[in-house]
Order: structure tokens, then C-alpha cells, then sequence
């Protein structure tokens, strides 16, 4: 029996269309699972079992009617991804130039909202049919500044700064999964957090000198390198493992 199987596997993923999404999507259609995809846009992927729906994942009303319409198209959910998130590079024009003092409350309540309430509003509507099933698996990304914090020298050069809310959304999200993972537990529902490391996108090149000094593997992430931990954290691979915080990091976060 092929316990990495996900074949037909019906995998709910929030926030697919943007970088870090996109890469989840293919390493689960090359596994054969269905892939719907809640987002404010398409990724453009081409393949019969990826769908899309448009979604505000902060509006419970319409995430309560989608539910509806993809338990009578799917009948199941075996897997929900909460990956959707609001983040910044550091070499993007919309890169946070504001420091601690300067974050308003706006932005603050924003990117936490997106980042924590919809997934605890996802996983409420959603991990329904899994309760009923007594079965499923639940993903959160997060990040390894989930364990450590930003280090304001990788962004100085840049007159930028990581933002607040990244930090207390990551480490969030890891008591989030620990908290489910001890709920959902004897309802057969598995919670992990998976906790990437930067991945390589053509960013600044004297941030990518400075943040490879930081990694013991003297190099960011490759893209698509997280392929098979996520499909193994997706599949019965992974059964015994619950409430546990995956860090993959290239050893950034040991010293």
C-alpha cells in the first residue's frame, strides 16, 4: 500500500494563487488530488483536478456557502491548507518602509485578520465534514519566524523592516495547530504546522548575501523543495505525527 497515496484526495487550500501557494498546488496534482483553490484570483494552473473559487476568507457568510457547494460537488474534504497570508519582499516596491511605531492599526488588524482569523474561520466551516467523517488532516503554514524573529539587518540597506504582524501571525499560527491538534484528536483529525524557510525568488541580491550568512547551508530554499514534506504531511505517511511545528530552514533557526 502506497501510504504517500493522494489520489483523489479532495485538498482544500486557502491563498493558492500567490508564490509560495502555487508550489502546494503542484506538488498535490502531481500526487493526483483534487486541489480547490480559495483565493481572490486563479493561478492560471491548467489541470482537471484543479478548482477555483473566489473567496473572502474573512467573510463567514459566503465561506459557509461555498462549503455548501463543494460538499455537494466533492461530498468530502480530506484536507484542509491554511496558507493564505499578507506578506512583503524585500525587494518589492510595497515593501513596508515604516518600523514598530509607524504600523497603524489598520494595517495591524489587516494582515492579522488575513492571517489568523481566516484561518480559524476556514477551519471552522470547513473541518465540519470532517468531524462527520472522523477523519482529515489539517496543514497551517507558517514560517521558522514562527520560532525566531526577524533579523532588522537583512532589511537595513533597504530602509525596511519585517513586519510586526508577521512575527505574531507565525507564532500564532503554531499555537493555533497545537491548540486544534489536542481538540480535533479524538475525532481523527490530524493539525500540523509546516514552518518554511525563505525560498529563493529573485530577491535583493545583497538581502540574499546577508540571509544566506544566517543559514548554516549558506543558501535560501530552492523553489519547489518543500514538494515532498508537504505532500507527506498530506498523506497517511505522516500518521502519527499531530500538533507539531515542522521546521525546514536549512538550520537557520538552530543557532
Amino acid at each position: 500500500m502506497d501510504r504517500f497515496n493522494l489520489k483523489n484526495k479532495i485538498i482544500l487550500i486557502t491563498g493558492g494563487s500567490g508564490f509560495f501557494g502555487k508550489q502546494i498546488i503542484k506538488a498535490l496534482l502531481e500526487k493526483k488530488a483534487k486541489v480547490i483553490n480559495l483565493d481572490e484570483k486563479s493561478c492560471g494552473i491548467l489541470n482537471k483536478n484543479y478548482f477555483f473559487y473566489k473567496t473572502n476568507i474573512l467573510n463567514e457568510s459566503e465561506l459557509n456557502v461555498i462549503y455548501k457547494k463543494i460538499i455537494n460537488k466533492f461530498n468530502k474534504i480530506n484536507v484542509i491548507i491554511n496558507n493564505a497570508a499578507i506578506d512583503y519582499k524585500p525587494n518589492q516596491k510595497n515593501t513596508l518602509k515604516k518600523g514598530f511605531f509607524e504600523t497603524t492599526i489598520e494595517k495591524w488588524n489587516q494582515e492579522i485578520a488575513v492571517g489568523l482569523t481566516g484561518s480559524f474561520l476556514v477551519t471552522k466551516i470547513f473541518s465540519k465534514n470532517m468531524i462527520k467523517n472522523k477523519k482529515g488532516i489539517i496543514l497551517n503554514i507558517a514560517s521558522d519566524l514562527s520560532v525566531i524573529a526577524p533579523d532588522e539587518r537583512l532589511y537595513k540597506h533597504l530602509n525596511s523592516h519585517k513586519p510586526v504582524t508577521y512575527s505574531v501571525i507565525k507564532h500564532g499560527i503554531v499555537g493555533f495547530t497545537k491548540y486544534l491538534a489536542a481538540y480535533f484528536a479524538s475525532y481523527n483529525i490530524r493539525v500540523n504546522s509546516l514552518s518554511p524557510g525563505g525560498i529563493f525568488n529573485n530577491q535583493d541580491k545583497k538581502f540574499v548575501k546577508k540571509i544566506r550568512e544566517l543559514i548554516p547551508l549558506n543558501r535560501m530554499a530552492k523553489k519547489n523543495e518543500y514538494k515532498e514534506i508537504i505532500q507527506f504531511l498530506c498523506s497517511d505517511a505522516s500518521s502519527y505525527i499531530t500538533g507539531q511545528n515542522i521546521l525546514i530552514d536549512g538550520g537557520r533557526s538552530i543557532i
